[in-house]
């Protein structure tokens, strides 16, 4: 088992794309990315680095069954999280969303995930600046930057790969230690 755990909820299969990337860049320290609706609360916990992806739906919403996903996703693995402990742990989000589609609420399905992590004891790292987007709202802001690295696949494609390689960069000391 490597250091990283890469795990992703999806709807469209952008966010999984992203998840491989990750994976691609960050090499033998991290596992191949996994969906969430494919691994166990023990599996998930077993990594001392998370790095975990998610796309926003609707107005705000995480993937899952309430959101009309065909599979449980990251709405019911949040359930899961009430009581676990990540003490010890380090965690490191992506947020994917459609900036112009969803301005009032661009990328906030990161926030539950990140307050349920944050509740669950977890160290979380990678914020990114919100500059660049443009966007009315946002739940997934704090303190001025976003609560991990947002990538807008619908409008700013061609950021993408300049936007993983400088969040990475950030998160290597965290990832090898």
């Amino acid at each position: 088992m490597a250091n990283v755990g890469i795990f992703f909820g999806t709807d469209t299969g952008k966010t999984r794309k992203i998840a491989k990337m990750i994976h691609k860049k960050l090499g033998e320290v991290a596992d191949a990315p996994v969906n969430i609706n494919r691994i166990s609360l023990e599996t998930f916990l077993s990594y001392p680095v998370l790095v975990l992806g998610t796309p926003t739906l609707g107005d705000g919403q995480l993937p899952g069954l309430n959101a009309g996903c065909e599979n449980t996703s990251w709405g019911e693995f949040v359930a899961e999280l009430n009581g676990a402990s990540l003490a010890g742990k380090t965690v490191a989000l992506f947020g994917l969303g459609d900036q112009k589609g969803y301005p009032d609420n661009f990328v906030s399905g990161m926030r539950p995930l990140y307050d349920a992590l944050k509740n669950c004891g977890a160290q979380l790292i990678g914020q990114w600046p919100n500059q660049g987007y443009e966007f009315t709202r946002s739940a997934s802001l704090e303190e001025g930057a976003f609560v991990g690295l947002v990538l807008d696949q619908d409008n700013q494609y061609d950021l993408t790969e300049e936007r993983l390689d400088a969040w990475l960069e950030s998160l290597r000391p965290a990832i090898v230690e």
